[in-house]
């Protein structure tokens, strides 16, 4: 149980941490945010509070898909239709807070008063965004035992097609799911890339269950599984057997910021659901029980700036409408690879190696170790109405 509350609460410090308040979240360079967090006096003299270290909208976005994991619900539909309703309300307390805009986009086609259809939503051409990874980690920890894997596929998948409805967003959400299955299985975390491509398959044949969307979902579905078949394999991870991941001699904040930018779409990295997990398995890889170096590789590490991809615009209106825009298209890096990591270390390792000012007057915390001790008790409790 204690696990489960670390998981809870670290997914949320990682977040925090990665956005500071919009400071650092759509910064160019992993380098200069680390000289930054020196100058302020390192990672262990942070107190993370709610004024000045605020969770972002993902973080609050897995929070609300786990108070709807721990209800009372009856069967699989239930649960969708409480996570329809549940969404649509958070999209009100988001407000202000710059939320990811195919979050934004997706909940806008939820239908919390329509019994039968209430989380179908059209297929989504920008809905391939990190933010259906970034919420499902407790997915995993409500349905972390081997034979429950079908569970795990079904609402992670669910969930992600709730508000990314597109192969590159929603098998995010399967990865981070399975991921915290993983961890809480003991599984090595060198196998785990391996074991994800082994249920992809599992999830097609789902989704073409569900007769929904399929069409477009080929056309796209390719994408995801090429990139992490990519990645395995410059890690020298990719066959049965192979369980030491290959790193550069240097791999500084400058060279990972490379790395991250070649495994992402547009320069973004972190910015899709394909990436923002592997930014967090990779440093998970990397740093093993070392919280410090984690943080350096999946909180604190730069993007690209999308201001430079767009052509100034003489009309003073015009220009202001495409910056706000770019803004929030930049927005949610840093806080959802730190969200990720953040909760499945906290699974593997709990609370003991990370700075107690970190956690003591977080955001949300006591919030945050409830959910995680009735998504243990929720997981462990047999349920004969489950599927």
């Amino acid at each position: 149980m204690e696990k489960f509350k670390a998981a809870m609460v670290l997914g949320a410090v990682g977040d925090a941490l990665g956005y500071r308040k919009g400071r650092w979240e759509d910064c160019t360079s992993g380098k200069k945010i680390q000289e930054e967090l020196a100058s302020l006096g390192g990672l262990g003299a942070q107190k993370l509070d709610p004024d000045n270290w605020p969770l972002s909208d993902a973080a609050r976005m897995h929070i609300t898909t786990a108070e709807a994991l721990v209800t009372d619900y009856w069967c699989l539909e239930d649960l969708y239709r409480e996570l329809v309703r549940l969404y649509v309300e958070a999209m009100v307390s988001l407000q202000g807070r710059a939320p990811d805009p195919a979050t934004v986009e997706g909940c806008v086609h939820l239908k919390p008063h329509n019994f039968l259809l209430a989380w179908h939503t059209p297929f989504n051409e920008k809905g391939s965004g990190f933010g259906a990874a970034a919420k499902a980690m407790c997915v995993g920890m409500r349905y972390w035992q081997p034979e429950r894997i079908d569970n795990l596929v079904e609402v992670s998948i669910e969930i992600g097609r709730m508000t990314h409805n597109h192969p590159t967003g929603f098998l995010g959400s399967l990865t981070t799911a399975l991921f915290a299955s993983y961890a809480i299985q003991g599984k090595p975390p060198v196998a785990w890339g391996r074991e994800l491509m082994k249920v992809i398959p599992r999830a097609e044949e789902y989704c073409k269950k569900t007769i929904r969307h399929m069409a477009e979902y080929q056309e796209n579905w390719f994408y995801f599984e090429a990139k992490w078949q990519f990645y395995l394999e410059e890690r020298e991870i990719e066959e049965e057997g192979q369980n030491k991941p290959s790193f550069p001699d240097r791999y500084d904040a400058e060279e990972t910021d490379k790395m991250y930018k070649r495994w992402s779409s547009e320069g973004l990295a972190g910015r899709r659901g394909h990436d923002a997990p592997m930014i967090a398995y990779d440093a998970l890889l990397a740093a093993g029980s070392d919280w410090a170096e984690l943080c350096k590789r999946a909180m604190f590490h730069g993007g690209e700036d999308l201001h430079d991809r767009f052509n100034t615009q003489t009309d003073k209106t015009h220009t202001m409408l495409t910056v706000t825009s770019v803004k929030m298209f930049v927005l949610g890096e840093s806080e959802a690879t730190g969200l990720i990591a953040g909760c499945l270390y906290g699974l593997m390792h709990g609370l003991s190696q990370v700075p107690a000012g970190l956690y003591q007057d977080l955001d949300k915390r006591e919030r945050l170790e409830e959910l995680g001790e009735k998504l243990y008790t929720a997981a462990s409790a047999e349920k004969c109405t489950d599927k």
